[in-house]
């Protein structure tokens, strides 16, 4: 069931053109830009999109100069995240899963303590802040150590679902910002 909806959801977000995935990814950027979570927050992680997600490049350039840039680096071996702080948008080359993430030499290391706020990716939310990730369990296992940090996915409208069926190493997020709306979970 989860892989199909992973892979239904997966094909909407594909059939986006470039062109709809940025006029859309400048409205959510707008909408997360205006959270007082999103400006208060000193020491912010992002996912590095790639293959059609919310466009976040932009975002992290524009912050490198105001905010604490942190960006995850993906060890396949034991499935975790190591974070790393970013200097410069040069910092990074093609990682794991085809993703931009930190070169070796840049990893300047942040512990999870230290994090106010998680942009996470999804292939697909819920209206409760359940989400639907790429199958590996990197960003469940990121947000569960993470007991501080605000957790914000970021999606398009095409990305939400009426109900995404959950199992128990699951984390929702606290906030969604779609280019239409956010949906706040704190505030329910």
């Amino acid at each position: 069931m989860k892989e199909r909806l992973r892979k239904e959801l997966k094909n909407k977000r594909n059939s986006l053109s470039k062109n709809e995935v940025l006029e859309k990814s400048k409205k959510i950027k707008e909408r997360l830009y205006a959270l007082n979570e999103f400006k208060q927050a000193p020491v912010i992680v992002f996912y590095v999109s790639y293959d059609n997600e919310v466009f976040t490049h932009d975002i992290i350039k524009e912050c490198l100069t105001k905010k604490e840039v942190i960006i995850p680096k993906s060890v396949k071996e034991n499935r975790s995240l190591i974070l790393s702080k970013l200097e410069n948008w040069n910092d990074l080359e093609i990682g794991a899963y085809n993703i931009l993430e930190p070169r070796e030499d840049k990893i300047i290391e942040i512990s999870i303590d230290e994090i106010d706020l998680i942009i996470v990716p999804g292939v697909g939310f819920d209206e409760k802040g359940r989400r639907i990730g790429h199958g590996k369990g990197y960003y469940d296992i990121l947000m569960k150590k993470s007991i501080k940090a605000l957790h914000i996915g970021l999606a398009f409208e095409c990305q939400m679902v009426e109900q995404i069926p959950t199992e128990e190493h699951d984390v929702p997020v606290d906030i969604i910002v779609t280019e239409k709306r956010v949906l706040d979970f704190n505030k329910q």
